[in-house]
């Protein structure tokens, strides 16, 4: 298989940023302890860490090797925040939002709803029935199984 001729919108930045944060990493597992033996605390994060710096340069080294990327802002938006992953992305933020006002399962069955419409896009029905069958199953799963206590919502609290 022949290499890519020309690199993708956004690996460069990519690539010295992935760069950097490695270097970030090993610096703060040198600080552990430094490379004062090799039965300290330090070691394995500095050896991961280290290891990560490598393969990034060496990414980087690759990445450099091809030509620029084309087409621009325009081809960038395109090929990095497609309209799926951008409206997920929204509803998540949604959702981490309600959550507080809501509670976590009015919450969780409308970020359920909405999400499976837009992603299945079948019948309105049968995405309810779909959204309510795992909001029951997460339910069950975290009170019953895990006993833990879901989160009530703040907009209804004096109504219930």
């Amino acid at each position: 298989m022949s290499p890519r001729a020309q690199r993708r919108p956004g690996e460069l930045a990519f690539a010295v940023a992935l760069l950097a944060f490695s270097l970030w990493l090993f610096s703060e597992a040198y600080k552990i302890s430094g490379f004062s033996g090799l039965s300290t605390p330090g070691v394995f994060p500095m050896l991961a860490s280290g290891l990560m710096a490598a393969s990034s340069l060496a990414i980087l080294v690759k990445v450099l090797a091809m030509g620029p990327a084309g087409g621009g802002l325009r081809r960038f938006l395109a090929d990095i925040t497609p309209l799926r992953q951008t409206v997920m992305v929204a509803l998540v933020f949604a959702y981490i939002a309600a959550m507080p006002h809501l509670g976590f399962l009015a919450a969780s069955g409308l970020f359920l709803f909405v999400s499976i419409q837009f992603l299945w896009r079948r019948n309105v029905v049968l995405t309810a029935l779909v959204s309510l069958a795992g909001l029951a199953a997460i339910h069950v799963v975290f009170t019953l199984v895990f006993q833990v206590v879901l989160p009530k919502g703040t907009l209804l609290r004096g109504l219930i």
